[in-house]
């Protein structure tokens, strides 16, 4: 069985131009809805999908009516080859039941599986890169290690040696960050504490 499969992004947008061209392939059931191709959970997709069986072929007038990524649509269309239904994209001239349309569909894959790998690749020779300048990923901190030394002495000033610690449940000042700093200074006047 051939069956369709028609989606637009918007409401206001209409299917018309779809529905005869996958009408004009053989399409003899033809699934269509109205939702963005960016949402993964459409019900008519999922439907199809559960309704075909082994030597079905699902149409789509174009590509990107079915999925908006090209690892989405890989992903979709294995799912449909390893449960042997056919898949073809009117607009691409792409038929997987033909030995042509299955090796252009591989190249896909492989460049897909290639672009990847180059966008892992990239992201961590940029970290290197930002690591060798001295750069650290995640947030900037709120204090530095001057900073943090200066909220010691003005606490220390004003309450004494014996309070620095309630410097830990000061708003902005994360009690981890406070305790990471590689301090060489005692933190009580008394020497009964020290931060290293």
């Amino acid at each position: 069985m051939i069956f369709g499969y028609a989606r637009v992004s918007t409401t206001d947008q209409n299917l018309d131009a779809q529905l005869d061209a996958l009408k004009a392939a053989g399409a003899e059931r033809i699934f269509q809805e109205k939702i963005t191709g960016a949402t993964r959970a459409r019900a008519e997709l999922d439907a199809l999908l559960l309704q075909t069986r082994q030597d079905d072929v699902v149409v789509v007038t174009k590509l990107d009516r079915l999925a908006r990524s090209l690892s989405d649509l890989i992903e979709i269309v294995t799912a449909l080859k390893d449960r042997g239904v056919g898949f073809r994209s009117l607009g691409e001239s792409i038929d997987t039941t033909t030995p042509t349309g299955r090796l252009i569909f591989h190249v896909f894959g492989s460049l897909a599986e290639f672009e990847r790998e180059r966008i892992v690749e990239r992201t961590h020779e940029g970290l290197a890169a930002a690591r060798s300048r001295g750069r650290i990923g995640g947030r900037p901190h709120m204090f530095n290690a001057s900073g943090i030394q200066g909220l010691v002495t003005e606490f220390r000033t004003r309450w004494g040696p014996g309070h620095v610690d309630q410097l830990r449940h000061t708003p902005k000042l994360h009690s981890a960050r406070f305790d990471r700093t590689n301090w060489q200074t005692r933190w009580y006047g008394d020497g009964r504490h020290s931060l290293k």
